[in-house]
């Protein structure tokens, strides 16, 4: 994929000055550096390694995974996958409890038209270096048909591994795997809950209290109850020329939101009152668990309601010529 249009960019630059909250104590962004890295999919929060974010291509890359240091922006491992097939349409990346990290080759930008797509899991790497690892292929399936996906996400407690489907206009779903994939057939994937957002990438708390889900222009955040997400409301998103990816800090308490393109910032977000996960409880240094701001994950600044109106018409716009190339570029 490629940039948006310069409109959106400045439509977004004033929507985020009302909807993007900054914490005092949130970590700085960084920017992906290395020339390799073009069209960034997918971010995962090392466990391993701290400071450590894994990323990928979109597509015609090969089968690496990309270990970024979240201080400099530099490229300090990649990891070469064998025993799979050629990827296809890499999308996510998520961090399991087993210490595996497991890539979402579930991208179909033809309107759901593979029957099965892939699933790879690889032990985290103990070293940060070049090296080639030989990972896990699971095939996997929808029980309600082919779907479009970008977001992939595993449960920080139970393992079990969770898909969510983009739609044009919401109508999306969030889908469970089974309690643990097999390779010993195809993972059928079972719709638990709908999604209204054309999701481009999600991911658990560290604790799995909560979920987050991403498009190109918002995000919702969501409470995690006995398998299936209670919604929360909206949290704020950067501008970014596309938004792609989303992972939480080790902490829980700050969103890092990734893009496409050469030289794509990964940009930090802080959580606040209901948005912070279980563990991470109020923040100490503000004593009403506000991080600094309104209670409310916003900031101080409230916009004309005809503007948000127009700006919200604007980047749906934008996002439908963003869907347009792609599938163009697909196809091509």
């Amino acid at each position: 994929m490629r940039s948006l249009l310069c409109a959106a960019g400045a439509a977004g630059i004033l929507w985020s000055a009302a909807v993007v909250p900054a914490a005092a104590d949130e970590p700085d962004g960084f920017t992906i550096s290395d020339p390799r890295i073009t069209e960034s999919s997918g971010l995962a929060a090392s466990r391993t390694h701290p400071g450590i974010y894994w990323t990928h291509n979109d597509s015609d890359d090969g089968p690496y995974i990309y270990a970024v240091d979240g201080k400099s922006g530099r490229t300090v491992a990649r990891v070469t996958l064998r025993g799979i097939g050629d990827p296809r349409d890499v999308e996510a990346i998520s961090v399991g409890p087993d210490g595996n990290l497991y890539v979402g080759d579930i991208g179909d930008n033809l309107g759901g038209s593979w029957n099965h797509v892939w699933i790879y899991r690889f032990p985290e790497p103990k070293r940060l270096r070049d090296t080639t690892v030989t990972a896990t292929q699971f095939d996997v399936k929808y029980a309600d048909g082919p779907r479009d996906a970008e977001a992939m996400m595993v449960h920080p407690k139970t393992g079990r591994v969770y898909l969510a489907s983009k739609k044009q206009g919401g109508g999306g779903a969030l889908y469970a795997g089974p309690q643990r994939l097999t390779t010993s057939g195809v993972n059928t994937f079972r719709k638990v809950a709908p999604v209204d957002l054309w999701v481009t990438d999600g991911a658990f708390s560290p604790d799995g209290s909560r979920l987050v889900l991403r498009s190109y222009f918002g995000a919702r955040i969501y409470r995690w109850q006995d398998g299936r997400p209670k919604d929360l409301g909206s949290v704020g998103v950067p501008v970014q020329q596309q938004g792609e990816s989303v992972t939480f800090t080790p902490d829980g308490r700050t969103l890092m939101y990734g893009s496409e393109g050469a030289d794509s910032a990964v940009e930090p977000v802080g959580l606040s009152d209901e948005q912070l996960p279980d563990a991470a409880g109020d923040d100490p240094a503000n004593g009403d668990g506000t991080n600094g701001k309104d209670g409310k994950g916003g900031s101080d600044t409230e916009l004309d309601p005809a503007f948000i109106k127009g700006a919200m018409v604007l980047a749906l716009g934008t996002g439908l010529v963003v869907a347009l190339r792609r599938m163009l570029r697909r196809r091509g």
